[in-house]
């Protein structure tokens, strides 16, 4: 590898209609913040991979000798990106002394960089400091993970050579080809697959490509013509784990399908009349019918978004 520095960001979400039912094969519609996460690559010559986490308070660092040790047997699988590879995982858990059942931010954190590293870096392990700092907090369901997953994914593969570096001295920043951005966006999937378990992937593809999308079963389709909406968001300061919550969702669809999967079909059908609204709002012009649409369907979504934490609650 060269030696270089370079910077890479990806902004935050929310996703306005489709929480938990997307996990489950339905419809959501998602849109990035101009709120980001901020990475420097550095390399260097120290025979050490250095990770520098300020937000969280954390700066690690290993000996390339040490790591490589962890590859024995592995399969790399740089261009047939799929599924995560179950054993480095458990060796990597067991290097770091990181147990099954860790959900903190920290630990979830050091997995996937390390992880990522060191299947993107398999055939020859490179010495590089890597920072990232964030805009975004932490458990609030505003996509800091996809967004740390996608930087991480974006500049390693950069420094891999497995994409280009597109930015000239000319230019402040850059876009990757579609197809590079295809890979961005599987590699930054599989980090969060490492951090939320079963994840529906609709995070990290508008970390990578910003703007406003609609996400289905893993189709992505970019919403160009939006109208302006002013949207108001409340950090309740409270952390809560995605993974967890997608887990008990999933235990109690399980347990009462015949209730919860009429009401996931609930939140689908909300995304899609939001859609329409959207859509019309943008051709023919915003009307008051329009946000009298999209008012109902937002206060029904509410309502459905209560009824799934509250199923949750049911007797075992």
């Amino acid at each position: 590898m060269q030696t270089l520095e370079f910077f890479v960001s990806a902004p935050g979400k929310v996703i306005l209609h489709g929480e938990h039912s997307v996990v489950h094969g339905q419809v959501a519609l998602a849109v990035s913040l101009n709120l980001r996460t901020f990475l420097q690559l550095q390399s260097t010559s120290s025979g050490e991979v250095h990770i520098n986490l300020p937000n969280i308070d954390t700066f690690l660092s290993w000996e390339i000798t040490a790591l490589q040790s962890l590859l024995a047997g592995c399969k790399a699988e740089q261009g047939g990106l799929k599924e995560l590879d179950a054993d480095l995982l458990k060796r990597l858990r067991e290097f770091t002394r990181i147990s099954e059942d860790s959900t903190d931010t920290r630990s979830m954190a050091v997995l996937a960089f390390l992880y990522m590293y060191l299947s993107v870096f398999a055939e020859s392990l490179a010495s590089i400091t890597v920072s990232v700092w964030s805009e975004l907090p932490t458990g609030a369901g505003l996509g800091s993970s996809a967004a740390y997953n996608v930087c991480l994914s974006a500049a390693l593969l950069s420094a891999r050579g497995n994409i280009s570096n597109p930015l000239t001295p000319q230019q402040e920043s850059a876009r990757w080809s579609k197809e590079e951005m295809e890979l961005i966006n599987r590699w930054a999937f599989m980090g969060e697959k490492i951090i939320h378990g079963n994840p529906s992937g609709v995070d990290n593809a508008v970390g990578t490509w910003g703007g406003f999308l609609r996400y289905h079963a893993g189709n992505i389709s970019p919403l160009s013509w939006v109208p302006v909406l002013r949207i108001l968001l409340t950090n309740t300061k409270v952390p809560r784990s995605t993974k967890v919550l997608v887990s008990g969702v999933k235990d109690k669809i399980n347990k009462f399908p015949s209730v919860l999967k009429p009401v996931l079909e609930s939140v689908s059908a909300v995304s899609c009349v939001c859609e329409q609204t959207l859509t019309e709002m943008a051709e023919r012009g915003p009307s008051a019918e329009h946000y009298n649409i999209l008012e109902v369907q937002s206060h029904g979504f509410s309502f459905i978004e209560r009824v799934i934490p509250l199923a949750m609650c049911g007797a075992d």
